[in-house]
């Protein structure tokens, strides 16, 4: 199993014991999941999980963890005429850094938010975190043509996948949709992370990421003779990358790993 994660048998018990113990099979589930479009029930997914990784699971495990992590198929949604993107009001957590926007060190607190990216009225959707309380860095960022829980998500599992100390992290956004999402708790939760939201209705409590997204519009769409949204998103991963490894920064106080690209 720690083959077909690519973790360290060090991390994975060190998880395991200390924190969700599902999380990792979680993320398996995940996959098989979502490479059959969201169609697949737990048995599906058990006849998934031994054929592509040769793990055997029990079927009730299975069912457990999907529905500990909400993951079930749309038709199932829309049959129980559950708004997917209702935000679920019990899900709202207090400001936890009430504009105290510092920190001394990386893995302390995040800062996400989704934006728009829009050419001519095509548009598609930007999910970006960044630990914003100490030297601005792009930790992880997806773009889409959905606005939904599955974009945060994917950002969300993309940044553990990188950054494996984050037991006691803040992870701070605004209060919507997908960051009341059952999914997004769980996941925080079982990685020890804190959720902090700003209050509704007051961007400025947000304002490291409020003011990061404009900064990098104004710098690709404002700056460029774009032709298409293919080349405005092109151009967004490219200005992403040398963000985080050529643009000057104020208050940087440490020298952190490049990003790479990741598949979208």
């Amino acid at each position: 199993m720690c083959a077909v994660l690519n973790i360290s048998p060090k991390t994975y018990y060190k998880y395991r014991n200390k924190e969700d113990p599902d999380y990792y099979d979680y993320l398996m589930i995940k996959e098989i999941f979502d490479n059959s479009k969201g169609t697949y029930g737990y048995r599906r997914i058990v006849d998934g999980l031994l054929q592509k990784y040769g793990v055997v699971m029990n079927g009730k495990k299975v069912l457990r963890v999907m529905k500990k992590y909400n993951l079930m198929a749309e038709y199932i949604r829309k049959s129980r005429k559950k708004n997917k993107n209702e935000r679920i009001e019990d899900n709202v957590k207090p400001n936890l850094l009430n504009r105290n926007f510092t920190t001394d060190a990386p893995n302390k607190v995040w800062d996400t938010d989704v934006t728009y990216l829009i050419f001519k009225g095509s548009r598609a959707y930007l999910s970006t975190i960044i630990i914003d309380l100490y030297d601005r860095h792009v930790v992880a960022y997806k773009i889409s043509k959905h606005n939904d829980n599955k974009l945060v998500i994917d950002t969300l599992n993309e940044a553990l996948s990188k950054e494996k100390d984050v037991h006691g992290l803040i992870i701070h956004s605004d209060q919507g949709f997908q960051y009341t999402s059952f999914e997004y708790k769980v996941i925080c939760e079982s990685n020890g992370i804190q959720i902090s939201m700003a209050r509704k209705g007051n961007p400025i409590d947000d304002s490291p990421i409020e003011s990061w997204h404009p900064l990098l519009k104004k710098e690709t769409l404002y700056n460029n003779n774009i032709t298409s949204l293919q080349e405005y998103i092109q151009l967004v991963e490219e200005w992403i990358l040398f963000y985080n490894t050529n643009r000057l920064k104020s208050k940087v106080k440490k020298k952190r790993k490049t990003y790479t690209k990741r598949e979208k």
